[in-house]
């Protein structure tokens, strides 16, 4: 098979520097694209600016019929494309088809946002010097948009970036994540043969130290980081005058309130803590059940999470695939040593499945773990998930805010009295009422505050982001 090239400007190419794409499962090559040389990430660069002038003179129903074109080609594609995915990130096929179908509606919703970017009329004759004014506002495209995106969503994390930045009008050069770059340069395919500019879209697979300079290139006009809070903070200070969007993950929390319906809880707690190996931005890591009913929903699932399969993700039985690399496996195991040492019970898990297979980890439920502990107080990005009781819904709000971050938070109650309190009082982007904070699509506001973000992700939302509002006024001669 021959190596993918990589989109530099609009223009297909090779690089000095291969790159092998390996299977997190088993370590197998995947297959094999380039490294963007430094004059190739140059050269894209150079390129956004010819591809902003050429994007924001198209029409908006060019503009759609681009989005809305790659759309129908992705779900045309839809078993090859996960296929890749499922390889190259380990993730199960049956998730693999789920972010592929999502993938795609993020390009259809895109295309539609394009076709409706609207101002409004404001009236200025408030008093007697506004007479015989008007106010008219529009958005325009705010310039070269610079997207950097993870592993764990390596289309559509990537979508949210590309389609909403071509709906607005802007240009884009990528970073796709080195671990798997190949779903993206497959989608820039697409993109390319559905009559997408030159220049408009880059995607450039490059070493850090690259995709670090431009970070301060003052050709972009917005940054759109996902990633790890550290890093993310720390772009934001370099990015100089650019507008920046953040999207950082957390430690996110799910209230069982006494009012749950226990059953549906059950079930999706199992998924929003072991999807994807826990590998989510909105993973469920701590979980906050009330006194009453604690030891039904530990005894429920601890039993759920022992019925789940661990194992190769092409396998469409298999429910929990490997972690990303050896790293994230041994950093769980650390974690998890630490917490137990501090006093916390094991209920499940807690290692690998095999010790010569350390990746794949089987589902883990502590106890009674110190919130000091890494394994709470920071990211864990692996299929652990935290239990802790209380007695007063004041308790479980007050927990949930204890921590730096807050991207989303679960709640499941039928008592709307605490769905209200807890919509006014938890610190948090989104609320998820009777769903874990693992729920997300693709047209509805998405993001953190405090650690976990800066800004809105959803198309309507980014599309916003890479816009600025411009006022006309127009006045009556008198």
């Amino acid at each position: 098979m021959e190596p993918q090239k990589i989109l530099i400007a609009g223009s297909w190419e090779t690089s000095p520097t291969l790159h092998e794409v390996r299977s997190p499962f088993d370590g197998r090559v995947v297959g094999t694209t380039y490294l963007a040389s430094p004059d190739q990430v140059e050269r894209a660069a150079a390129g956004s600016i010819a591809g902003f002038a050429a994007m924001r003179a198209l029409g908006a129903w060019e503009r759609s019929a681009i989005l809305r074109t790659t759309a129908t080609a992705i779900t045309a594609r839809r078993e090859e494309l996960a296929a890749l995915l499922s390889a190259e990130a380990g993730k199960p096929l049956r998730d693999a088809l789920a972010e592929i179908d999502r993938g795609a509606l993020t390009f259809r919703l895109a295309g539609e946002e394009a076709e409706r970017m609207i101002g409004e009329t404001i009236p200025l004759d408030l008093n007697a010097a506004g007479k015989d004014r008007l106010g008219i506002t529009r958005r325009f495209p705010i310039g070269p948009v610079l997207g950097i995106s993870p592993f764990n969503f390596p289309l559509n994390l990537a979508a949210h970036k590309v389609a909403p930045a071509i709906a607005a009008g802007c240009s884009i050069v990528l970073k796709p994540p080195s671990a798997d770059p190949l779903i993206m340069l497959k989608v820039a395919e697409i993109m390319v043969e559905a009559g997408l500019p030159k220049g408009a879209l880059s995607v450039i697979p490059t070493a850090r130290a690259e995709a670090d300079r431009l970070i301060d290139d003052e050709r972009f006009r917005l940054l759109s980081f996902t990633g790890s809070p550290a890093i993310g903070w720390k772009m934001k200070a370099r990015a100089g005058t650019k507008r920046v969007l953040l999207e950082l993950g957390g430690n996110a929390a799910c209230i069982i309130d006494a009012s749950a319906q226990l059953d549906w809880a059950v079930k999706r707690t199992l998924v929003g803590s072991f999807a994807y190996a826990g590998q989510v931005c909105i993973s469920v890591q701590r979980i906050f059940v009330h006194a009453s009913i604690a030891d039904e929903f530990e005894r429920r699932l601890v039993a759920g999470a022992a019925t789940l399969k661990v194992g190769d993700p092409a396998d469409a039985a298999t429910d929990v695939g490997p972690l990303i690399d050896d790293g994230a496996a041994a950093r769980t195991s650390e974690w998890i040593a630490e917490a137990v040492a501090g006093g916390a019970r094991l209920l499940a898990g807690g290692a690998a499945l095999d010790p010569k297979s350390p990746r794949l980890f089987t589902p883990t439920i502590l106890a009674d773990v110190p919130r000091t502990a890494r394994i709470c107080s920071e990211e864990a990005f692996a299929p652990v998930v935290l239990l802790e009781r209380f007695s007063d819904f004041n308790e479980a709000l007050t927990a949930v805010n204890a921590s730096r971050y807050g991207l989303q938070c679960g709640l499941f109650s039928n008592d709307l009295a605490h769905v209200r309190r807890a919509f006014d009082e938890l610190e948090v982007g989104g609320v998820i009422v009777n769903d874990v904070p693992t729920y997300r699509i693709d047209n509805m506001p998405y993001g953190g505050v405090k650690e976990s973000g800066l800004g809105r992700e959803g198309v309507r939302w980014a599309v916003e982001e890479m816009t600025e509002l411009r006022l006309l006024v127009l006045a009556d001669p008198q």
